[in-house]
């Protein structure tokens, strides 16, 4: 596929988004990647820059070539060889349904294929909603989801998504991409796996508005947490980078990361726990050779990597940066072919809005 890719740290948004435009050759699609403060400015000035080329944008901290940066300004072109439809689902918390009569129409016209069409997205809330939702349409013809959720702006600043210069709260934008030379795959990573003699819980309370986990077996589920992980609540939240709760499926595993402590002792997590999963505490497994694994897959299963584009959860992101990792594994995937990445404070894949995972699509 015919990727061209443009990159600036510089801090005025007209210099960087000249910069990043100079590098970017005749797109059929254009991704917009940069900081809050940068965003609705660049997508403007890009928009009018390439008034006939579809575009989708979102703020965030963004991997290129061996480092992270979250003032960076990143714009992606896709090529002719990119079949192309761009869009927006609105009112994520109240009605997103009302956009999937337009959606299910752009899908119609990429024309999917086997292998060769992904819905690539950026969405600010409700992912669960979101994922059931745009699934509805995607189902049909077997067009994964790979996206993430809007991280990067400041606390109290609202996310919000961009299509085609414009900005859009409570919201996602997407891109609906047919590869018309070679495949798109997918692909999850995640590092954390079943503590031996893990005990299973059933989620007997939940408040599925805010993400809250009230009580695990009748316990209110910060008091199970730290009597399985060995923690105090002073220690929880911390712990969660290498101690994630997970829903066990079968060879599947679906992370929740709480990220505090509700009253009475409850969890308010990233991702919803339904009441009646089965839920346990997780462990950190080794990330190093997990990691060499998924590399290895995609090097097998792709003839001709023309570029890959990861969401890499903010948990993550936090455990590698503390660990010193973090530059060797943008290094590692920078090696499998032209990578840009981004941090996401969840991950949405296929069916699934996840945490702590990396997912990806691999563009032949």
């Amino acid at each position: 596929m015919q990727i061209t890719i443009g990159a600036s740290t510089k801090s005025d948004a007209k210099s960087a988004v000249a910069e990043v435009a100079a590098s970017v050759k005749s797109p059929n699609l254009l991704v917009l990647l940069s900081s809050y403060q940068q965003l609705k400015e660049a997508s403007e000035m890009v928009a009018k820059q390439f008034p006939e080329v579809p575009m989708i944008g979102a703020s965030t901290t963004s991997y290129y070539g061996t480092e992270s940066s979250d003032k960076r300004m990143v714009l992606i072109g896709f090529g002719n060889d990119a079949e192309v439809e761009v869009g927006v689902i609105r009112n994520l918390s109240t009605a997103p349904v009302a956009d999937i009569p337009a959606f299910e129409e752009k899908i119609s016209k990429v024309r999917p294929g086997k292998e060769d069409t992904i819905c690539l997205e950026f969405c600010t809330n409700d992912e669960e909603r979101l994922t059931t939702t745009m699934n509805l349409a995607l189902e049909k013809s077997g067009v994964p989801i790979v996206g993430g959720t809007i991280f990067g702006y400041p606390n109290g600043a609202t996310p919000f998504a961009v299509v085609n210069g414009e900005c859009y709260e409570d919201a996602c934008c997407y891109a609906l991409i047919r590869n018309k030379s070679g495949k798109i795959r997918t692909y999850s990573e995640n590092i954390y796996g079943i503590r031996e003699g893990a005990k299973g819980h059933i989620a007997t309370k939940v408040n599925l508005a805010n993400k809250e986990l009230i009580t695990l077996d009748g316990r209110p589920a910060a008091d199970v947490y730290c009597d399985d992980a060995g923690v105090t609540k002073n220690q929880l939240v911390d712990n969660v980078l290498t101690h994630p709760l997970g829903r066990v499926i079968g060879d599947e595993i679906f992370i929740s990361s709480p990220y505090e402590i509700g009253k009475n002792g409850s969890l308010i997590n990233y991702k919803r726990i339904n009441e009646n999963d089965t839920i346990q505490v997780l462990e950190l497994k080794d990330y190093d050779a997990i990691n060499a694994d998924t590399r290895a897959r995609i090097k097998d299963e792709n003839r001709k990597i023309s570029f890959v584009f990861s969401v890499n959860c903010i948990y993550r992101h936090l455990l590698f940066t503390q660990n010193n990792y973090l530059t060797e594994l943008l290094t590692n995937m920078k090696n499998v072919g032209p990578h840009v990445g981004i941090v996401g404070g969840g991950e949405q894949y296929k069916k699934q809005h996840v945490n702590q995972t990396m997912v990806c699509a691999v563009f032949e």
